[in-house]
């Protein structure tokens, strides 16, 4: 990935970017090898095909780098033109010849990164429309965590050789982070026996206790827990997100 412009004096910014580079770099690699037929196939998330999930990375990954110039330049672009038109590439895009998508998911992956990697720090705290006149936003300070998070999670989606316990610990702090912060359901605390931490999912509730990356997959909704316990014999229902 080319490296050029002044990266953030902020350490806990620089980290984030150490972070997306090198699991891009694992993305893409996966996305290379797959054979032309694994597009099709079904990936861990219902109703998406692979093609699905390497589609969404491509216009997510276009979106927010999109968003970012926009930021650059002082002028607001949303990440998506609406929900409806988001969905609509996503379907659209996931049927393409597979090596269009993977051209398309190295030219955004790169683009997304050199957007983050560049954004100017006294830029951090504008924010960012998800879709227009939407009270969805997000600051662009923010982007590079949020593309990590879908870079890490949807490899994982892929049902293929990568999968959450690949996930690096710094990644799954970071992930337990964002979901203790956000989590509006039955109210919990986190104790992730490898990382020795703790998180509170809102106030009172069980303790569950398992692996970090297990925790945090399990967090994202997409898995029953089976490799948790619960001081309380029973686990909270997670959403899938």
């Amino acid at each position: 990935m080319v490296h050029h412009g002044r990266m953030s004096d902020s350490p806990a910014y620089a980290e984030v970017v150490r972070l997306l580079e090198s699991a891009t770099r694992r993305l893409v690699r996966t996305v290379d090898a797959m054979a032309d037929f694994q597009f099709a196939e079904p990936s861990l998330l219902p109703g998406w095909t692979r093609g699905h999930v390497v589609a969404h990375l491509v216009l997510n990954a276009e979106g927010l780098a999109a968003a970012l110039e926009g930021v650059r330049e002082h002028r607001g672009v949303p990440m998506y033109a609406s929900q409806e038109a988001r969905d609509a590439d996503i379907e659209e895009l996931s049927g393409a010849d597979p090596a269009v998508l993977r051209d398309r998911l190295l030219a955004s992956t790169t683009a997304i990164h050199d957007a983050v990697e560049e954004l100017p720090e006294d830029l951090y705290s504008t924010r960012i429309e998800r879709t227009p006149g939407s009270d969805r936003t997000f600051t662009a300070g923010r982007v590079g965590e949020m593309r990590l998070r879908e870079v890490e999670i949807h490899h994982a989606d892929l049902d293929l050789a990568y999968t959450w316990s690949d996930w690096p610990s710094d990644f799954t702090v970071l992930l337990l982070d964002n979901r203790g912060g956000v989590h509006d359901g039955p109210p919990f605390t986190a104790r992730a026996v490898d990382l020795g931490r703790s998180w509170t999912f809102g106030d009172g509730g069980p303790t569950v206790t398992g692996p970090g990356a297990l925790l945090a997959w399990w967090a994202t909704g997409r898995d029953p827990g089976d490799g948790l316990s619960s001081d309380d014999g029973e686990l909270p229902r997670m959403e899938a997100w």
